[in-house]
């Protein structure tokens, strides 16, 4: 089964490397920007000239684009190289009404597709580590579940079109009030004297310990943003959990704070920072004056 991937990102370099390494048959690789592509084809991918060329040549055609505008672009750039041969995976994070118009584009031409988002970061993407969920037709799940598999450890079939990125946005809506709740309360407890190391321990002996913190503790005690999650990806995917929250009626009132952090760190140039870095807004906001250690 001979694979395409089309955007080769912070993502989905790390996850197109999973795939040539561990897929026996061709990888055809395609992105706007030529060095990730080169980067690849000397791992044994084989770089394409076109969106339209990876999918001609693929049976599977995955896509790991930054927007909603992106994704629906590319699949109706790619459009007359899809049949009923083909099965095209979005593992984009976008809107779900969006994704569920490019299902219904490529089932018009007998083709088949699942949405299929991933959560974690560039970590556990180098490492085939990330979490994936799926939604689409279950039998087309079942087929490339083991394509799935070289890229995350835990895969999981949602539902029906539209399910997988609509948990997505669900885990994303959750993640952001854990972060901006680790970050104000940080600011409390630096604000009394406790420093991070100490807020740290304490935090791991009770019901707050979060998986946020657990992995981006270092970065925070240290000011080490060193991207995995930019900040402006960060903030897309918040205004997408802005938009799926009044569609779907839920008031999800904090996301306007949250919001605003994101507002403020984008117009003081965060926007390839870091997402972690935005606790930098909260100091400031709250006059927390802290230094990291040396």
């Amino acid at each position: 089964m001979r694979i395409g991937f089309i955007g080769l990102g912070i993502m989905g370099e790390a996850m197109c490397y999973n795939i040539i390494r561990k897929h026996d048959s061709d990888v055809y690789i395609y992105d706007v920007k030529t060095e990730p592509v080169q980067r690849l084809a000397e791992k044994g991918g084989i770089a394409c000239d076109s969106a339209v060329d990876a999918a001609k040549h693929s049976d599977v055609i995955i896509t790991m684009l930054p927007r909603s505008e992106d994704s629906l672009s590319v699949y109706k750039e790619i459009l007359p190289a899809v049949n009923a041969t083909k099965i095209c995976i979005d593992m984009s994070t976008i809107d779900p009404s969006v994704s569920l118009k490019i299902s219904v584009m490529i089932q018009a031409h007998g083709g088949h597709f699942l949405d299929a988002p991933v959560v974690k970061s560039k970590a556990a993407a180098v490492l085939g580590n990330i979490g994936i969920y799926v939604g689409g037709e279950k039998e087309i799940y079942f087929q490339v579940k083991p394509i799935l598999q070289y890229m995350g450890s835990n895969v999981l079939y949602m539902g029906s079109s539209g399910k997988g990125i609509g948990m997505k946005i669900c885990q994303t809506t959750l993640l952001a009030q854990i972060q901006n709740g680790v970050n104000e309360a940080l600011a409390m407890a630096v604000k009394q004297g406790i420093d991070v190391d100490r807020f740290t321990a304490a935090l791991s002996f009770g019901g707050g310990q979060n998986a946020y913190f657990d992995e981006r503790q270092m970065a925070i005690r240290n000011k080490d943003y060193a991207t995995t999650f930019s900040v402006r990806n960060m903030s897309k995917d918040i205004d997408i959990c802005r938009r799926l929250a009044k569609t779907e009626g839920v008031q999800a009132e904090s996301l306007e704070g949250i919001r605003e952090v994101y507002d403020r760190a984008l117009e003081a140039g965060y926007g390839d920072k870091d997402y972690s870095s935005v606790i930098d807004m909260v100091f400031e906001k709250n006059h927390v004056k802290y230094k990291p250690k040396l």
